[in-house]
């Protein structure tokens, strides 16, 4: 039989593979010796020249398969477009032979890539009856499945009574729970990281940057730099990445470029996460600069990504004409983001109808965020009669989010049209659509502060609104006008004033007024799209109160000095 596992290991296509198949056949070689059956299934399950639909063949008449044999077909399941599939065939090698470790381990694999609690639990079960629970390796798959299947309750379960654990079940944990749990973990692990037998490697820091991406922990990510740097870390090309991303979408664009223009190697990801940062902060012409330094210094060639990232530039910045040379010069297909992006860059320049006509002609059915874009372009510019046309394609696409019914009736009441806002309004009641709470939050001292709007639930609550009350009279004094216009229209004057005052990334521009250093930016983080008069107050207090103000809303940064914003009024 060395002969035959001589020539697997030279098999380099398919059809050396059924031939080596043939002759085991035809010898009646296939059933005498199993593990060379199992070999043969495992190059036909997942080598890059392998049949997954064949390796299922093999195993269906297979007259007594073995554990082995059930093995490679789940692990190339697991491995496959359609996870699922192993999980179908677990049953039958329970029914036929004894499961051991790497069977569970790849069920949970694929159980963990559909995310299925349904199957993870009873697969859990299972493990335990089988006395598997003190295999390290095994539980920390079970970790993952869990956190995959949005159970960080019993990932955290799992994991605090494992006797024994390696980095690899710290990176499974930490990946896996909400930002603020996987950043008390991290430093629970770094309490605990001279009693383990390994320390935490580049997926330990990469996992952590991203929880602090998420929460725009721009303090808790300086910390894991210093720490990466103290591991010799901070050389890997995954956390190099990692932390421009997390630089950039914290707020610090400076540190984020500086960490690029560090690299030795730049892949790919590096030039794509450098020129997303410039896009995101509104830094168009750097992010076209940068994509004509990548082709000219480099033999990477850009893929969709890199597209959609300069496209993204030129959108926040207003390059029409740029961005449009840059979709049309695209070397790889345009996919339905990027023609989305340049409907977008269209209708924030006011050219709605051409926007339109890309949306209507472009060779992919359009989606429901696109025409949402569009109509945020026409309440933009106050064009009611391309919105109508809009929201009635949205209302025939089944779309019925509240953003959908909020534009069209900012449109309306834009123009003064208050039937049509009364009519829009009803609508909303009548589909019992709820309109998205703005919340908005910030990071002082660690603590991260949470406010929505009208809020009276923060501890500071009365400093807060003593602060807005010297605020409004600061910035009228600069010639503050409140705009009151998407107000509600049946309420008086003073009190849509007084609901603008308070909107949640106002309350939280207050607080970091009166809790932090005057020379610290005060970062602000906003679930929607930031409103114009939040926006025109955020320039007056940059300058009433010489302080430098970065707000990230849903789309972009804005940064905010003097009395100017980065975006150049233009978002």
């Amino acid at each position: 039989m060395a002969q035959f596992d001589s020539v697997l290991q030279r098999c380099s296509s398919l059809s050396h593979l059924k031939q080596v198949h043939a002759h085991l056949v035809a010898g009646g070689l296939f059933h005498l010796y199993p593990p060379l059956r199992t070999k043969l299934t495992e190059l036909f399950a997942f080598s890059p020249f392998g049949d997954l639909p064949h390796a299922a063949a093999m195993l269906r008449l297979t007259l007594i398969p073995t554990t082995n044999d059930f093995n490679a077909l789940l692990r190339g399941f697991s491995l496959s477009p359609d996870p699922s599939a192993a999980l179908s065939l677990y049953p039958h090698l329970l029914s036929s032979s004894r499961p051991d470790a790497l069977s569970l381990s790849f069920a949970l694999k694929a159980a963990a890539r559909l995310s299925s609690i349904a199957t993870v639990s009873p697969l859990h079960s299972h493990l335990l009856r089988l006395g598997l629970a003190a295999d390290v390796r095994l539980l920390t798959t079970l970790v993952d499945a869990y956190s995959k299947s949005c159970r960080p309750d019993l990932a955290l379960q799992v994991f605090d009574e494992m006797p024994i654990r390696d980095i690899a079940t710290w990176n499974a944990l930490l990946t896996g729970l909400l930002p603020h749990d996987s950043l008390s973990l991290f430093r629970r692990l770094c309490r605990n990281a001279p009693s383990l037998r390994e320390f935490p490697d580049s997926g330990t820091i990469v996992a952590a940057l991203s929880a602090c991406t998420q929460l725009g922990s721009l303090a808790d990510g300086v910390s894991i730099h210093d720490f990466a740097r103290f591991l010799h870390l901070d050389t890997d090309v995954r956390v190099q990445n990692a932390l421009i991303d997390m630089y950039a979408k914290c707020g610090d664009i400076d540190r984020a470029l500086a960490v690029f223009r560090s690299l030795n190697f730049k892949t790919l990801v590096s030039w794509n996460a450098a020129i997303m940062s410039f896009a995101h902060h509104g830094r168009g012409k750097d992010a076209l600069q940068l994509f004509d330094e990548m082709l000219s210094s480099t033999p990477i060639e850009p893929d969709s990504i890199t597209y959609l990232a300069v496209l993204c530039g030129c959108n926040h910045a207003g390059l029409v004409d740029d961005g449009l040379r840059v979709f049309n010069s695209m070397r790889v297909p345009p996919t339905l983001k990027h023609y989305g992006t340049v409907v977008d860059l269209l209708g924030r320049a006011g050219r709605l109808q051409q926007a339109y006509n890309i949306a209507t002609t472009m060779p992919f059915s359009p989606d429901a965020i696109m025409y949402q874009t569009l109509l945020g372009s026409c309440k933009t510019y106050g064009d009611d009669n391309l919105a109508e046309q809009v929201s009635k394609k949205l209302r025939e696409m089944g779309s019925n989010g509240c953003g959908d019914f909020v534009l069209l009736s900012n449109v309306y009441a834009s123009k003064a049209r208050w039937a049509e806002v009364d009519r829009v309004r009803e609508d909303m009641r009548r589909s019992e659509v709820k309109k998205v709470p703005g919340f908005s939050f910030m990071e002082v001292d660690g603590v991260v502060h949470k406010f929505l709007n009208g809020d009276r639930n923060h501890e500071r609550w009365r400093e807060i609104y003593e602060k807005m009350e010297e605020i409004g009279a600061r910035i009228k004094e600069l010639g503050y006008i409140p705009d009151t216009r998407n107000v509600l229209h049946d309420i008086g004057e003073e009190e849509k004033e007084n609901a603008l005052y308070h909107h949640s990334e106002k309350l939280a521009m207050a607080f970091g007024l009166i809790s932090m250093p005057q020379r610290e930016p005060i970062r602000v983080y906003k679930n929607l799209r930031i409103c114009g008069d939040c926006h025109t107050v955020a320039k007056l207090i940059s300058k009433a109160y010489d302080r430098v103000i970065i707000v990230r809303d849903r789309a972009r940064f804005h940064h905010f000095d003097g009395g100017d914003c980065s975006c150049r009024d233009y978002w």
